[in-house]
Order: structure tokens, then C-alpha cells, then sequence
């Protein structure tokens, strides 16, 4: 079938069987309601629609329907994630599963609708899984994964599944679109044990929490964090196994067995990125590409060990990191590789919905070749700026 971005997800939701769908339009998400509010209008999709005046609602609607045991589902973008930030930020300390896409934009103003990563990895620390998706067939593939992550019993945290707008939301390609039966094998119905809102067996959720037993929950949270590390890499291999298509997991790794320098991204570009390391492997230079697929929990030990040989690594940044002066890939990577002494070149692009292209990828790839010869480099490049 060929599908934009906001169609493959939902499809994915679709066949993930949610109880309940709630969402706001906002540009570049609002097909996806389109779609699902078809969907249910079709009898295709078995769900109780809301339709709420905000996202705020939304998502306050969907913490209901999952503490009552349902599994749910939900989409934004950019300011519609601004204005659902409050209940966001309640979504992961309550332990709630809940899948949401964000079709990923740039900040507001100067005024701005068109795509970007900024909107998603601002709110990186609230909590929730974050995984990025580099095309259209791995957004309906990650979605249904989404659920099997967040629901597992060693993780019930909830899923951003983070596609960028346009250049995805927007954009149609052939995917090819599981067969429902496979689907409802490799996801099985939810039935949560940890939280459940029921008249005959009352609890109390969200209490006012004293100091220790807050600090418990904290620390409780973050193992998961850790969990899920292993089960996103179980789930991928899983999901290969059912249905022949595998991602990587916490990251994907392309041409990188004897490479001497890496590009790292992470979303649309990798696409293209894929075809600049093969042009590159043409004219004799050994690059390679390591695609980060999970932002949070960020993967520590996968990306040292991908690189733990590299002498020289370039990142592609679709997003900027306040107050470093560098983009928010590059801040993460940094801290992550701080043992392996290696030379790190940011190159920020893809602001306002612009363009990253092969000639940009070239300039990484050269540049960076120039910081494993031992050249001075310039720690922070801005394509179409530099």
C-alpha cells in the first residue's frame, strides 16, 4: 500500500486494537485523526473516538481510560504538545503505558510549522520511551512494537513514537501493512496488574507523596529506563521473527564492521545518510552510520561499543540544545563517549523544515575525514550557514 507518514501510523494503531482514541488536529498530525476518525466511521477500527477541544483533554482523557485498564492511543505535534505538557508529564511517573506519535516540528516562532526534531526532544526528560523512526514502513512497524514495549511487565512506561513532520508525515512511500491475525499474535490484549481503577477494588492513585516514598518512585522509574533497554532490543528481534523486518533495536548500525569514522543520526536522515556512506564506500573512504533509534532511555552501552574503534565521528542534529551552542545528539553523544577520547563534529541542519542533502552529508563525511588525519576542526558546522 502506499501511504503518507500520518496514514502508516495510523494503521499502526489500528491494528494494535486501542480501546480508545483521543486526539487534537495540529499541523503536521492532524491526517493522522483524519484517518483514524475514518477508520472508526469505516468499523475498521473497534475504539471509542473522543473528540476533545484540546490535547491538554486528550491526553487527561486516555489517563482515565488506561488507569481503568484500557489500551490507548493518541498524536501531536509542536505546540499541541506545549499544551498537553501538563498531563504529559504526569503520564510516565503514573507507570501508564500509553502510546502517542509525535509528527516532530520546530519551535513556534520565529512563526514555524515546518518540520524539525525540537518539539520531541524538549521534552526528552519527562519520563517517557522515546524512539525515532527513519521511514514510513518503520513507523507502523514501531508503533505496534510501542505497545509490546510499554505494556511489558518490567517497563509499563509510555511510547513517543517520533516521525519527523513532512519529510514523513507527509511524504508517500509503498509499506507494507501486516496481516491482523500476525499482529494480535505477536500482541497479545492488555491486561494490567499494577494500576487498575475499579469500583470492587478501590486504590488510591496519584496521593500526595512524602519525601522517601517519592524518592522510591524515582528510582523505580529509572530502572525501568534500564529495563527497557534490553526488552526494545527483544521486542525488535521478536518483531524480525514474526514478520521478517528488524531495526536494530536501541540502535541500527549500517557499514560500520571496518569503518574508521561514523556518521551518527537519528529520524529522516538516515535515509539519506544510508546513500551518502555508499557513495563515500565508492571513492575508498571507510565511513560508516550508527541511526539512533531510542532517545530515552538513551543507549549508552550500544553506541560505545559501536564506536568504541571509530577515530573520528560526525553527528547530523535536526534540533539544538539551549545554552551548549550545539545540537542535542551531539550533547548526549558526548556524554556518552566522555572515555574514548575521540574527535565529535556536530553539523546542525534540517531547522524550519530546510533541507539535509547529499552534498551536506559529503561536507560531514569530509570534514570529518580531515579530524581523523589529525587536521583542527570546527567543533559545530551549520549546513547551508558554514
Amino acid at each position: 500500500m502506499v501511504v503518507d507518514g500520518n496514514k502508516a501510523a495510523a494503521l499502526g494503531a489500528m491494528l494494535s486494537r486501542p480501546m480508545m482514541v483521543a486526539a487534537y488536529p495540529i499541523t503536521p498530525q492532524t491526517p493522522l485523526v483524519e484517518y483514524l476518525s475514518q477508520f472508526v466511521g469505516d468499523g475498521l477500527l473497534d475504539a471509542d473516538l473522543v473528540e476533545v477541544e484540546s490535547e491538554h483533554s486528550a491526553l487527561s482523557v486516555l489517563h482515565g481510560a488506561s488507569l481503568a485498564g484500557g489500551r490507548v492511543f493518541t498524536g501531536t505535534s509542536g505546540q499541541g504538545l506545549a499544551f498537553m505538557f501538563e498531563p504529559y508529564i504526569r503520564t510516565a511517573p503514573l507507570r501508564l503505558p500509553i502510546v502517542m506519535v509525535i509528527a516532530t516540528r520546530d519551535g513556534i516562532s520565529p512563526q514555524c510549522v515546518w518540520g524539525g526534531q525540537q518539539d520531541a526532544v524538549t521534552v526528552r526528560d519527562a519520563g517517557w520511551i522515546q524512539i525515532f523512526v527513519e521511514n514510513n514502513q518503520e513507523i507502523l512497524d514501531t508503533i505496534i512494537m510501542a505497545y509490546k514495549i510499554g505494556e511489558d511487565p518490567e517497563v509499563l512506561l509510555p511510547v513517543n513514537v517520533c516521525y519527523d513532520g513532512f519529510y514523513l508525515s507527509h511524504m508517500s512511500e509503498a509499506i507494507l501493512v501486516p496481516d491482523q491475525a500476525l499482529v494480535d499474535q505477536f500482541l497479545p490484549s492488555y491486561h494490567p496488574t499494577h494500576v487498575k481503577l475499579d469500583p470492587e477494588n478501590p486504590m488510591a492513585v496519584d496521593p500526595l507523596t512524602p519525601g522517601l516514598l517519592f524518592t522510591q518512585y524515582r528510582q523505580g522509574h529509572m530502572e525501568a529506563h534500564e529495563r527497557a533497554k534490553a526488552v526494545i532490543d527483544r521486542v525488535d528481534r521478536e518483531f524480525e521473527q514474526t514478520f521478517g523486518r528488524s531495526y536494530g533495536g536501541l540502535i541500527e548500525s549500517y557499514r560500520m564492521e571496518d569503518a574508521d569514522m561514523a556518521l551518527v543520526a537519528m529520524g529522516s536522515p538516515c535515509g539519506t545518510a544510508k546513500v551518502a556512506v555508499d557513495r563515500a564506500r565508492k571513492k575508498g573512504i571507510r565511513v560508516g552510520l550508527v541511526k539512533i533509534r531510542s532517545l530515552r532511555p538513551f543507549p549508552i552501552e550500544k553506541l560505545s561499543e559501536a564506536l568504541k574503534k571509530i577515530r573520528a565521528v560526525g553527528v547530523i542534529d535536526k534540533s539544538v540544545c539551549f545554552g551548549w551552542g550545539t545540537g542535542v545528539i551531539y550533547m548526549e553523544l558526548c556524554a556518552a563517549l566522555h572515555g574514548l577520547n575521540v574527535p565529535i563534529l556536530d553539523f546542525i541542519g534540517g531547522l524550519g523544515g530546510s533541507d539535509i542533502t547529499f552534498d551536506h552529508f559529503e561536507l560531514a563525511i569530509e570534514r570529518t575525514m580531515g579530524a581523523v588525519k589529525g587536521s583542527p576542526f570546527q567543533k559545530v558546522h551549520w549546513f547551508g550557514i558554514d
